[in-house]
């Protein structure tokens, strides 16, 4: 089946990574880092079941998501403002 084949997933991963460079906002991008692990597992030689591999990916991609809102989420308390807008010009 195609999802036993590795570059699958890469190049899933591959797609949902310039999914988020047009809609930004750390989601697309955790799925991505979690279909790529999960292809470098495949490639690596690791054989799972489908319902394995979603599991995996879905437990990557979580892991991932919160990772990067800590790193580069806003930080409690923090309030985003600005000081110029681009309409006064």
């Amino acid at each position: 089946m195609m999802w036993d084949i590795w570059w699958v997933w890469v190049a899933g991963a591959l797609v949902l990574a310039i999914l988020e460079i047009f809609a930004p906002g750390f989601i697309f991008l955790g799925f991505a880092i979690g279909a790529a692990v999960v292809g470098g597992l495949m490639a690596l030689g690791l054989g799972l079941t489908l319902p394995w591999l979603l599991v995996g990916f879905a437990v990557v991609s979580l892991i991932a998501w919160i990772v990067m809102r800590q790193a580069f989420g806003v930080r409690k308390g923090q309030v985003k403002t600005w000081d110029t807008d681009i309409n006064e010009n």
